[in-house]
């Protein structure tokens, strides 16, 4: 493997000193200065012929001031001490405007300084430097062995790979450096049938925080998957449509991370509870007045947020306002106990610290709170496994894999479809369905919720462009979760709800 690490990606010798020294004499309550870069690749496959290969790298320097109860942001490409130096008073200027328009005064919530921080998350081959011949060479293998196989059509695969290095430096006295490495492989399978039908089937892998030694197996089968998909895939184009109805779902932690990420990782964002997401992504039916009163669901709803986990998407040893990674708990025993936070709304709400929610997906960004790491914690002790799980439905369906879905404005009526959907009948899988699609409330969907798997079934899954605010950003996030039963829910048939 011809990859090594980065040049390290430091903060220029006496630029934070300057900048913040500047920002400290013209009276500011708190200053923040981020260098960042960020290296993104993006490669993909259309039946083994390249489609796609970006290679783009972003630098700047953001700086976020607190003065006179006005937040004021400036931001400049330019790496030069001077350049920087100026985003002072370009960013002074931003708060005094601020300060007219908005007419009422911002404080931040407090933090104790963390002196000098230095965080890498774990990875063994940073997946930007593998040279594009072994990622075309890898990909390719990929899809030739699966478009060989009978009954396939045709073949997508990619691999995105990001580097995010960041440099953090506060008049508190906290001074950071990160570097955050992710990936998301692909490969996705269509196979045409008679009529104009056909069907598609993903890989189950998720985006994870880790370096290119995923793709080779560490921290997933791809061998596996990769030989079950086209005969999965084969049985899926031939079997029976769904009949609507009510049944119980063991649904695979594959399609119940996205399940919580718009069921509860977006309406326990409390910026979006109190109004301040409403003109762009919505509000939230979790409002701060039934926070310790909401029942969000059965008593096996355990729900952190978390920015420590190993591998997480939105990991991070300090945040962008200086605030160190934590885990915290927003449902205990099925009831609504906390929000995420960033330190402003923690501030304007009374709710204490910040836990950590703050990030910018670019230095030339204002920092927003955005979705820690939300995951439903197992089963205590070692738990029932998917197979138990199973065992214990008499007419249900088991799901795997994210597909569409839709969720309202308040983030409370949804529905959701998936990869792979299995008939149980008395214990057992029964053969593939199609057209499957799952519609509740949040309420009624995880107050039926009526058991969780053990620690064994247990995986983090994500995404890598979580969007939000106006401008828009995007942020990496991961939800851990185990397989779970939920009974007694609606399914639809997809295909007769469209018409065709």
């Amino acid at each position: 493997m011809a990859a090594t690490e980065l040049d390290p990606f430091e903060m220029p010798a006496g630029l934070a000193e300057s900048v913040l020294d500047r920002a400290r004499r013209a009276g500011c309550d708190h200053a923040e200065l981020r260098v960042e870069r960020i290296r993104s690749q993006a490669v993909a496959l259309r039946d083994g012929e390249v489609e796609t290969a970006a290679d783009d790298t972003e630098s700047g320097i953001g700086l976020r001031v607190l003065h006179d109860g006005s937040i004021g942001f400036a931001a400049t490409v330019a790496h030069d001490a001077g350049a920087a130096v100026d985003l002072v008073d370009e960013a002074l200027q931003v708060a005094r405007v601020a300060s007219r328009a908005t007419g009422r005064r911002v404080e931040l919530a407090a933090e104790n300084p963390h002196g000098e921080v230095e965080w890498t998350s774990p990875h063994r081959t940073d997946p930007v430097l593998v040279p594009l011949s072994e990622k075309v060479s890898m990909l390719g293998d990929w899809s030739a062995r699966v478009l060989d196989a009978a009954g396939i059509d045709h073949v997508s695969v990619s691999v995105l790979a990001v580097t995010e290095d960041k440099c953090y430096a506060d008049l508190a006295g906290t001074v950071a450096r990160q570097r955050r490495v992710r990936v998301h492989p692909r490969l996705e399978a269509v196979a045409l049938g008679d009529g104009g039908d056909f069907e598609t089937m993903r890989t189950l892998a998720p985006p994870v925080g880790r370096g290119w030694e995923y793709l080779e197996g560490d921290g997933w089968d791809w061998e596996s998957e990769l030989a079950r998909l086209p005969g999965l895939l084969r049985d899926k184009l031939s079997s029976p449509s769904v009949t609507a109805g009510r049944y119980d779902l063991v649904i695979a932690p594959t399609n119940l991370w996205l399940t919580i990420h718009e069921s509860i990782g977006h309406a326990t964002e409390l910026d979006r509870a109190l109004g301040y997401e409403a003109a762009y992504a919505g509000t939230s039916f979790a409002t701060p007045d039934r926070l310790g009163r909401l029942a969000y669901g059965s008593a096996a709803l355990n729900v952190t947020g978390d920015r420590t986990a190993a591998h997480g998407l939105a990991t991070v040893a300090i945040d962008d306002e200086g605030v160190e990674g934590q885990t915290f708990d927003l449902i205990r025993d099925g009831t609504l106990v906390g929000y995420q936070l960033d330190r402003a709304i923690a501030a304007a709400t009374g709710m204490g610290r910040s836990n950590g929610c703050a990030f910018a997906d670019s230095a030339l960004h204002i920092p927003i709170q955005r979705m820690a790491n939300v995951s439903l914690a197992p089963a205590e002790d070692e738990g029932p496994t998917t197979d138990e799980l199973i065992r214990g439905v008499t007419r249900g369906i088991y799901v795997e894999g994210d597909k569409s879905w839709s969720i309202d404005m308040q983030r409370y009526n949804f529905q959701f479809t998936g990869q792979r959907f299995f008939a149980i009948e008395n214990g057992r899988l029964a053969g593939q369905l199609r057209d499957v699609a799952y519609q509740a409330t949040t309420t009624e969907f995880w107050g039926s919720l009526v058991a969780v798997g053990g620690a064994s079934t247990y995986l983090l899954g994500g995404a890598f462009n979580c969007g939000k605010g106006q401008p828009g950003q995007v942020a990496p996030v991961s939800h851990g979760c185990p397989s779970a039963l939920v009974s007694d829910v609606r399914i639809l048939n997809a295909k007769e709800e469209s018409g065709r």
